[in-house]
């Protein structure tokens, strides 16, 4: 908050005797202000919410299928981890952290006027997460409710929330054409912990938070994910990292035949040879079907090392 406050960081930097660490709130210094101020100067470190492992770390004495289940609700927000009820612990994550850290320091810092909209498209957002998302199609949601949103308002409103770091926004891309698509993107929370807290459990999709969690730890695991499409048929993450591409469909409960065959069928139909993945709430080792890894989620986020996969 001190004016030219870069220029003592920039001389402190030119001596080549100290490693330098900067962060900052979301009113005053986003990760983008820094690349402003310190053109070529930075590297950008990501911090995120605790992973399933490190949850595990926390709570030792749980096995991991029952601490996935509590991780579910309890999210990653360690601060969240110091109160004893479920109450206080939603009161912390959306009073202190929510609304506190993210909606006033990017009102502030945005100038935004309509703080009630901001909180509709948040609302709407965590309701829709892991869906296919137009920010048109959440303009008219918005309008339809009568409130005053148009498409523009709700594109400023969406990206303020991700440069905070509250939502993170997956486009698609067409495996077959290899090419983006721009049409609908898919907006994932930073922590399920946010969406339990702000609007309990109603209209509760477990395949969806799994999803949510599998999409942060791919970014912990320093994936580019996207979201595949092939033959109008939707695949949850196309995962690529140093030029190898991995594929993977999520869901909470496999066990009837149906599912499964719905889950897999996108996989099956991908012809090239990169690995594809099931990740699924199994309670068994992991399996193959027809070359597609079946892999119990608990496991699978329970390894904090980048598995070759």
């Amino acid at each position: 908050m001190c004016a030219s406050f870069e220029k003592a960081i920039n001389s402190l930097h030119a001596r080549e005797k100290y490693s330098i660490f900067i962060t900052g709130s979301n009113a005053f210094l986003q990760s983008s202000d820094l690349a402003t101020l310190f053109v070529g100067r930075t590297y950008e470190i990501p911090v995120y919410p605790f992973s399933f492992a490190e949850y595990l770390e926390y709570f030792p004495s749980r096995n991991i299928y029952d601490s996935l289940t509590a991780y579910i609700s309890d999210g990653g927000m360690a601060g969240s981890y110091l109160y004893r009820t479920e109450d206080q612990k939603r009161r912390y994550i959306n009073s202190e952290v929510l609304n506190a850290l993210v909606v006033r320091d990017i009102v502030s810092k945005y100038k935004l006027r309509n703080e009630q909209l901001l909180h509709a498209l948040i609302d709407y957002l965590m309701d829709n997460v892991g869906n296919l998302t137009s920010i048109r199609s959440i303009a008219d949601t918005l309008e339809s409710s009568r409130m005053k949103a148009d498409h523009k308002t709700i594109s400023k409103y969406a990206d303020a929330l991700c440069k905070a770091f509250a939502f993170y926004r997956f486009r698609r891309y067409d495996i077959r054409g290899k090419r983006y698509l721009r049409s609908e993107d898919k907006y994932y929370l930073v922590d399920q912990s946010f969406r339990f807290a702000r609007l309990g459990t109603k209209n509760m999709d477990y395949g969806r938070v799994l999803e949510n969690i599998v999409a942060m730890e791919l970014l912990r695991r320093g994936y580019e994910v996207y979201v595949g499409v092939l033959y109008r048929k939707e695949i949850d993450f196309v995962a690529i990292k140093q030029g190898e591409k991995l594929y993977i469909q999520v869901a909470n409960n496999i066990s009837e035949e149906k599912t499964f065959e719905r889950e897999v069928s996108p996989l099956l139909a991908i012809k090239d040879a990169f690995p594809k993945m099931l990740i699924a709430r199994t309670y068994q080792p992991e399996y193959q079907h027809e070359g597609i890894r079946i892999v119990d989620a608990a496991e699978w986020l329970s390894n904090p090392i980048p598995q070759k996969e």
